[in-house]
């Protein structure tokens, strides 16, 4: 269960870049336990109503497309060059790890990951929004969801 929600962390980060712009790619941590997860993103404002039931109907019809998830290892360098800055998150990877696994789900996520991943975003299942969280002084988004 943990690889669908791992994955699902991918999915929902993607449908967040896409409703609340380029501002909301950096992820700050994420959280997996079982069909819980949590992914913390940062940003600047609380979104709408509107805004997160458009994100999980994004990330549902991501799930629904059964879209591919290619996982690259790569030397660094090469990631680097080819993937780019945009590829971290804001928690680093140190700099002694000299070969990435990068996880791509086309025109929606990229991220260097070293977890386990569903092959397809169709095996996730649902991802259902539980509570946003923003903590304002520290300007970070916090969005728990389950997969069901």
């Amino acid at each position: 269960m943990e690889v669908k929600t791992h994955t699902a962390l991918h999915v929902l980060k993607g449908a967040v870049v896409k409703v609340l712009g380029e501002e909301a790619k950096w992820t700050a941590a994420v959280y997996v336990n079982g069909n819980h997860g949590r992914l913390t993103i940062k940003f600047n404002r609380k979104p709408t109503k509107e805004e997160i039931a458009m994100i999980e109907e994004f990330a549902n019809r991501k799930i629904e497309e059964n879209a591919p998830i290619k996982v690259h290892e790569l030397p660094r360098e090469e990631a680097e060059s080819r993937f780019g800055e945009d590829m971290y998150d804001l928690f680093p990877i140190p700099e002694e790890i000299r070969t990435l696994k990068v996880v791509v789900i086309e025109d929606w996520n990229i991220n260097a990951c070293n977890k386990e991943h569903t092959k397809t975003t169709g095996e996730i299942g649902q991802i259902k929004i539980r509570k946003v969280r923003f903590r304002k002084v520290k300007e970070l988004l916090e969005i728990s969801f389950d997969v069901v």
